[in-house]
This record gives structure tokens, sequence and C-alpha cells, in this order.
């Protein structure tokens, strides 16, 4: 299906995609649209990260003790709230009190997804996670990361241990054989479950909207070629349903945005810890 390039797509290629088409060009790649170099998912993901960028300056400038304003308090509730699912929260409850160093990393990637989701609310914009590219980039950098910070905390040899459950004796090292190629395997999995996990459901969310009201609206037509009166009571249906869509996707883009936190923090606690 050719998707519909946006305006704010068209302005920035205008501005940035000579540069961009000269770099791929020397890269040895051919661009998939040669008028739009720079694709539209990464478009919109670069401008999901300019506004998280420029929210959390406006929210560093006005920090208050005493008047904390509404961004602030938005701000601290997706860090810690009283229910306990913010990122704060969930690397706690999952990594213990050494997870607080990785609110960064695992917050920034978090909130990333949860702007990117939303962007398809407006009409100007389409969710970067729609496109499974953008996913699979968020799923990689976690991946990395969850196993790097377990390197880091038990040592090459340790870690590598860790995947056959740290063996002990003669007996422990022929269940290692058997456990060590399954736990890789169970490891490296979640790069795809996580990708697969936040595109297929953001996609879905577009794509059944896109039927609804596709649905609806031929009935709509239908209905008033038979008579005005029927096609009005048919219209309202298509008038309505995007208000329907519209609070699904932000009930999903928010969900998926708290899976992509609780995951990870799950994946850094099991890569870290010391019982086996």
């Amino acid at each position: 299906m050719e998707e519909h390039v946006l305006a704010v797509t068209r302005f920035v290629n205008h501005i940035l995609g000579p540069a961009a088409a000269a770099l791929l060009s020397r890269l040895h790649i051919q661009p998939v649209n040669p008028e739009t170099p720079i694709p539209q998912h990464v478009v919109m993901a670069m401008i999901a990260v300019l506004i998280g960028t420029v929210v959390t300056l406006v929210v560093r400038s006005r920090l208050s003790v005493e008047k904390p304003g509404a961004l602030q308090q938005v701000a601290e509730m997706l860090l810690t709230n009283p229910l306990e699912f913010g990122i704060r929260d969930l690397l706690v409850e999952n990594v213990g009190r050494a997870g607080v160093r990785y609110v960064p990393f695992v917050g920034a990637i978090s909130i990333f997804i949860l702007i990117s989701n939303l962007m398809a609310v407006f009409p100007f914009f389409v969710a970067p996670t729609g496109t499974v590219t953008v996913p699979l980039a968020c799923a990689t950098l976690t991946f990395l990361y969850f196993n790097w910070q377990g390197t880091r905390h038990h040592g090459v040899g340790g870690y590598l241990k860790t995947f056959a459950g740290s063996p002990h004796g003669v007996g422990g090292w022929l269940l290692a054989l058997l456990l060590f190629p399954v736990e890789i395997i169970s490891t490296t999995a979640r790069l795809l479950s996580l990708t697969v996990r936040l595109w297929a459901n953001m996609f879905a969310s577009d794509l059944i909207y896109v039927i609804f009201l596709g649905l609806l609206g031929d009935a709509a037509g239908f209905g008033w070629s038979k008579s005005p009166v029927v096609g009005v009571i048919l219209g309202i249906f298509p008038a309505v349903i995007p208000i329907a869509f519209i609070a699904l996707h932000i009930f999903v883009s928010v969900v998926q945005a708290y899976v992509f936190t609780v995951l990870p923090s799950v994946y850094l606690g099991l890569a870290t810890s010391d019982e086996h």
C-alpha cells in the first residue's frame, strides 16, 4: 500500500533532503522514494525527539517545589506515582534500588515511544512506531543495553555463565550444555518480541480505524442513495466513530509505552541479578 506523504515530510525533505540524498549516495544506498530521501517515519521520529526535548527543557526551566506546574506534575507522575507504575517504580520493583541508575535510558525509550504513539492522534502526523523499523531500533537499543549492563555487572565470563544457570559440579555442567543454547535463543527472541508487540499493535490500531471508517462511509453513501433520511441516520456513525477510535488509540498508545517500560525493567533485573 502506497504511503501518503504528509506536508511536514515534504517540508523537511525540501530543507534537508539534498544533504540526505548526497550522504546516501556516498554510502551507495538508494532511497526508496527519490523525492523523499528522508522517509516519513524518520521525519516523524525526529519530530518526536524534538517534542520530547522541548518539553523536557520547558519542565526543567520551571521546576518548583512549592508550586509545581501542570507539566512538572505530569513528568513526576510518569516517573513515580501512588499506583507504582511509573518508570522509576517499575525499575526499583524489578531491579532493586540500583534500578534508579537505569532511569535515564529506560525513561528516554519509554517517553519516546509514548510521544511517537500519540502523534497519530493529530491530523498532520502519523505514528512512526507504525513502521516496523522504528520499534526494531528501540528494541535493538534495549537489547544491547540490558546485555551490556549484565556484562558490566557480572563480567563477560560471569554473564555467559548466567545463561547456563551458573553451573557447579559435573552434573551442573552437563545440564548447562542443554540450558545454554536454550537461554541464548530465549534472550535473543526478546528482540523480536519487543519489536513485533509494539509495531503490530500500533499498525493494527491505525488499520482498524481506516477499515471501519471506510465500511461505515460506504454504508452512509448507500443509505443516501436510497433516502436522504436513511443517509443522514447512517451518516451519524462515520461522524462519531473517529472519536471512539481516537480514544482507543490513546489507550493502546499508553499501554504499549507501559509495556515497553515493564519489559526492559524485567530484562535488566534478570541480567543484573545475583540470584541464579
